[in-house]
């Protein structure tokens, strides 16, 4: 297991992070996802911290609060030592009693949620807080004043920031320079070999701004894992079957999926591996998110950390996996050419 640093930071996190979606659904879309209770939970995340992880990402509405709980009592139980999990979690989404303040970016949102957060986690402390989506009713400078008073008194250690624009995280980090207030460290995105959209905006902004990033569902919510046929259907079944995300361009998936498996089989592991294994020869990104509802998965996941591609896999996955090319990204290459060569040549 490597550690990178999370960021522009001095915090040292695992390259794969444990997460806890499948932790508590009970109904609806969160029993899809996964119905883990404790002793189960519990086992997911002790196999994580014996193979190295460091690092576990949760959030205030998954499964409604009752997977940071999980969370919370199975480092309790298993006397984690608190110095020893960096612990993650998110603000955003609706809690409570679904009054009309009970969701958002705002200060009441976020000073209310960081306290039952904290009482779920059973901590002194949250070591990143991240605002899961962006809020067009909440100015960024009265958010960011929140977040730096949090770190202030000691209830977060730091910021960071899921599913915003690259425009966004750029103009907040502004702000946060001019006002002199805490920085967010991290970006949490969806990015998979199938899905490599951030790679337009997001991975130039972050690689300039010194913005760590967290991946989630690498896998495609289960897509590339190569369980499933290119009908949609799998003989083992999957979550994909009932709770079809994120949206994926199923033809180059699948195509995806045809050169994976060619590698996965010359090297002997699975397709998720190799998925996972690409993922981590990304530059920007700092840990991928891992989440399982069996210790196998989680264990076939983290193995991935041993999966070294070489320059051709990585050239035929690269080739297979193309956006297409986009304005103003052709005009960029074009008018820079002369320039890069350039700098190339010191």
């Amino acid at each position: 297991m490597r550690y990178q640093k999370l960021g522009n930071t001095g915090l040292f996190v695992s390259e794969l992070c444990l997460g806890t979606m499948t932790f508590g659904g009970e109904g609806g879309m969160w029993g899809k996802i996964g119905q883990l209770r404790q002793n189960d939970a519990e086992q997911l995340v002790g196999r994580a911290l014996d193979a190295g992880i460091n690092f576990i990402d949760t959030a205030d509405v998954y499964s409604e609060g009752r997977s940071e709980e999980i969370l919370g009592q199975a480092l309790k139980n298993l006397n984690v030592p608190r110095e020893n999990v960096v612990v993650a979690t998110k603000v955003f989404g609706e809690t409570g009693t679904a009054g009309v303040n009970s969701r958002g970016g705002s200060r009441y949102h976020i000073i209310g949620s960081v306290k039952e957060s904290l009482r779920s986690l059973q901590l002194d402390h949250i070591d990143l807080y991240q605002l899961h989506g962006f809020d067009p009713a909440t100015p960024i400078e009265e958010t960011l004043y929140a977040l730096d008073n949090l770190v202030q008194h000691g209830h977060v250690r730091y910021i960071g920031v899921s599913n915003w624009a690259a425009w966004q995280i750029a103009k907040a980090l502004g702000i946060s320079e001019r006002l002199g207030l805490s920085r967010f460290a991290s970006l949490q995105a969806y990015y998979t070999i199938a899905g490599r959209d951030l790679e337009r905006e997001l991975v130039p902004m972050m690689q300039s701004e010194g913005v760590g990033l967290m991946v989630w569902s690498p896998l495609a919510g289960g897509l590339l894992s190569g369980k499933y046929g290119r009908d949609g259907q799998s003989e083992t079944g999957g979550r994909r079957l009932e709770f079809d995300f994120p949206p994926v361009n199923k033809d180059r998936a699948f195509d995806c999926v045809d050169v994976m498996r060619v590698i996965a089989e010359r090297k002997g592991v699975s397709v998720a591996q190799i998925a996972l294994a690409w993922l981590l020869h990304q530059k920007a990104v700092t840990s991928v998110i891992i989440g399982a509802k069996r210790v196998e998965q989680l264990e076939d996941n983290i193995a991935a950390t041993g999966i070294r591609l070489s320059e051709d896999e990585l050239k035929e996955l690269d080739a297979v996996s193309a956006l297409p090319r986009e304005y103003p990204g052709w005009m960029l290459e074009r008018q820079g050419e002369h320039r890069r060569s350039q700098l190339a040549q010191q």
